[in-house]
């Protein structure tokens, strides 16, 4: 049981820091473009490889 509590701390641990890095690159430069980061998840799923937003 202790194991599993430990990776769900570490696991909320990762995402909050995730979190940090994300809001200090959107301070320095601005906002995420959805369209582009829609674009290269279709991508990386295998679909819309020929968008000109996912280059």
């Amino acid at each position: 049981m202790s194991a599993y509590v430990e990776n769900l701390i570490q696991r909320q641990l990762e995402r909050d820091r995730l979190r940090e890095l994300i809001e200090d690159a959107e301070t320095e430069h601005g906002p995420v473009d959805r369209a582009a980061v829609d674009a290269k998840r279709a991508i990386l799923r295998g679909g819309a490889a020929g968008s000109a937003d996912a280059a």
